[in-house]
């Protein structure tokens, strides 16, 4: 083999291997955790699903989610309640196509809700989306969102739950809406906002999104996948995983 024949195969073989390496990856684990406790009733159980199939619809998210020519964004969304109470809904799924996420749609959409504890468990259901996400470890970014309509009271807080530090995790607060009063509505909705940004959100540029009532979540939610998705690209590519390692501190 003459210097010239070896050079093309070894230039041949390095872009075969980052192909490669570039299809293993995600650009984003993205896990949504859907609050399914005592305080949500059955009408606003559906429309809590109906409105996140619908925001997964909304043309810009389509084309934040199916960027040509960079790797996929792998989606898992769960339900949570008590401390012991979650469940997967949709497992891990790289979203590839219009095809795929059109399944994800009707699945959700066709989901009945199950029997689940009363109670509120918001640390608990951090460490479940926490340990989901890990599960993910080629993807460039981990994001846990967690929905909620009121303050954990049971099991232990979500500021003791740890986790590693390169988890984001950002809430979409569910207010009351036109269910109160404006003015109580308001008041309600700020002390949960302060709540939820003191005790729920953290990480990288972590945020709250607000919906006013279960009404409102379709379009709340549409804007917080717009903003979780926002400046994912290629260039994250340079994100060496060796920086994020195996966590040291496991939920």
């Amino acid at each position: 083999m003459n210097l010239q024949t070896a050079f093309t195969t070894t230039v041949t073989v390095f872009s075969l291997c980052l192909a490669s390496a570039v299809h293993a990856q995600c650009r984003q684990a993205l896990a949504l955790g859907l609050d399914v406790s005592g305080s949500v009733d059955n009408a606003e159980y559906h429309m809590q699903l109906n409105g996140l199939a619908a925001a997964f619809e909304n043309i810009s998210v389509k084309k934040a989610l199916l960027q040509p020519g960079t790797p996929p964004v792998a989606l898992a969304v769960f339900e949570w309640s008590g401390p012991d109470h979650q469940n997967l809904i949709v497992p891990w799924t790289d979203i590839t196509s219009p095809s795929v996420l059109s399944d994800i749609t009707n699945t959700l959409r066709g989901t009945r809700r199950p029997k689940m504890d009363v109670s509120t468990g918001l640390g608990p259901a951090i460490a479940f989306g926490a340990a989901l996400l890990q599960t993910q470890p080629t993807c460039w970014r981990w994001t846990l969102d967690i929905s909620g309509d009121g303050k954990a009271n049971t099991g232990p807080l979500p500021r003791d739950i740890p986790l590693p530090e390169q988890i984001t995790v950002n809430a979409l607060v569910i207010g009351p809406g036109a269910s109160r009063p404006s003015g109580e509505s308001r008041e309600e909705t700020a002390s949960l906002v302060a709540y939820f940004d003191a005790w729920v959100t953290r990480g990288p540029n972590a945020f709250v999104e607000v919906a006013h009532g279960f009404a409102d979540y379709e379009a709340a939610m549409t804007r917080k996948l717009l903003r979780e998705m926002e400046g994912l690209s290629l260039a994250l590519i340079d994100t060496p995983l060796r920086h994020r390692g195996r966590a040291q501190n496991q939920p």
